[in-house]
């Protein structure tokens, strides 16, 4: 399945170094690219619907587009399996490069209802629907699975700089040219991100990845449900990472807000606590491009998982700012080593023909399931007060290590340095493809 003019070289032993790799370097730029745009579009989605509408209404706006996100997700990981996740990124890009800039054109000519600004919410997550897999899936398509913990590593680094340099870049645009030009710097970024996609080169399935016969999508949905259930690495990882997401993200995302209010620190405080955190998991990006390697990767996910998540509970019982963002960066640090080890060894066990489903379902615990939590977390902490909370998040986010834990195949496993296979067997157990190839390892 590879794309025409895009095959690559046949893998490796020893790949060459991610941050080296010109066809790697190529994607992160254009993924960058793609994460300015996002942060870009967002931005000023928002401030377009502030100048039609009410609160109410551009509250609506901004999250009428979680829905086909989340509900699309699953069968946007079928896709990419299905047609290449190459194929499926540069039409994702180009899809959202032409409606991006025809908003742009439509508020520059003319000023059109808050409707267009719904269409075009929903659009655009169905699109992502189709994106966000497919990037997962592509990943590991790019280099060797020596390189996986570098990719992984690079790919946190860049989506917080293009986060945290688009919406400057959006209200930069808004200020001299308002909302249009904003749509036009985003559709730009897209269109950006798009020529680059065309230069990267993706190796092709290995033989006995490519499914001997095309099945139905919903055939192919259930096989890549029920193979990640029966993965003994895959399975726990996925189920650890959700409750990880469960446990951490509404206590950063809405106890931060709470707990300035309860605690009456302004919102400097909440400033520095978020900040502290995203600059610690952006060091532990670093630190994972840097090292390369992990022998037993799988039990040091679960134990610096466990410290994360302590480090979680105490942010809402520590009395100053200070403390807490002291103990943010801590957490930050760790929770970005322990996720960026999580998904290097997922991509690493997951036969590349699953590699877009696993992705979505991992995508999906991000923007589906956790912000479900937001509003009983606000409910809880009315109850029970804010700081319980963060210890009960904590707790949840420390059960995934018991998952992972209490599966000895992840226990042992490792991901792979320069030169060598490492790592648990790539059948883990799961039955189906991975029974019929049972002394596999590496990425696919």
């Amino acid at each position: 399945m590879t794309t025409a003019g895009a095959a690559a070289p046949a893998r490796q032993s020893l790949s060459k170094p991610a941050h080296r790799d010109g066809n790697v370097l190529r994607w992160l730029i254009a993924y960058a690219a793609s994460v300015m745009g996002d942060s870009c579009y967002f931005l000023a989605l928002g401030w377009a619907a502030a100048q039609i509408a009410g609160p109410a209404q551009v509250g609506m706006v901004m999250a009428v587009g979680a829905v086909p996100r989340a509900v699309l997700m699953l069968a946007g990981g079928v896709v990419a399996d299905r047609f290449d996740p190459r194929r499926v990124v540069i039409g994702s890009d180009a899809a959202r490069a032409l409606v991006i800039l025809g908003v742009a054109g439509a508020l520059w000519l003319s000023r059109p209802g808050l409707w267009l600004l719904v269409a075009v919410a929903l659009v655009f997550g169905v699109v992502d629907a189709l994106f966000m897999p497919a990037v997962g899936a592509l990943a590991p398509r790019l280099t060797g699975p020596d390189q996986f913990v570098r990719v992984q590593g690079l790919r946190m680094i860049v989506t917080r700089a293009g986060t945290t340099a688009g919406a400057p870049l959006a209200g930069f645009a808004m200020a001299y040219g308002r909302s249009a030009a904003a749509f036009a710097v985003a559709g730009t970024l897209f269109l950006a991100s798009l020529a680059l996609l065309w230069t990267v080169r993706v190796g092709a399935l290995p033989p006995d990845d490519v499914p001997a016969e095309r099945t139905t999508p919903w055939r192919d949905l259930t096989d890549g449900l029920g193979y990640i259930r029966r993965h003994r690495i895959v399975g726990p990882l996925v189920l650890s990472g959700a409750m990880s997401q469960l446990g951490i993200v509404p206590p950063l995302q809405v106890g931060a807000v709470l707990l300035a209010e309860e605690r009456g620190w302004d919102m400097a405080g909440i400033g520095w606590i978020l900040a502290a955190f995203g600059i610690g998991a952006g060091a532990g990006a670093l630190a994972l491009t840097v090292r390369g390697r992990f022998r037993r990767a799988g039990a040091a996910q679960n134990v610096l998982l466990v410290v994360a998540s302590a480090a979680i509970g105490a942010i809402g019982v520590l009395p100053t700012v200070p403390g807490a963002a002291a103990v943010a960066l801590g957490a930050g640090l760790l929770s970005g080593v322990c996720g960026g080890l999580a998904a290097a060894l997922i991509q690493t066990n997951t036969a590349a023909a699953y590699q877009g489903r696993v992705a979505a379902v991992m995508a999906l615990t991000f923007v589906g399931i956790a912000p479900l939590a937001f509003p009983l977390f606000g409910l809880a902490a009315e109850a029970v007060g804010v700081g319980p909370m963060f210890l009960v998040g904590g707790a949840v986010s420390a059960c995934g290590a018991i998952v992972g834990v209490l599966s000895p195949e992840l226990r042992r496993a490792s991901l792979p340095g320069a030169g060598g296979a490492g790592g648990a067997d790539r059948a883990g157990g799961a039955g189906g493809a991975e029974r019929s190839n049972p002394g596999r390892t590496g990425g696919g």
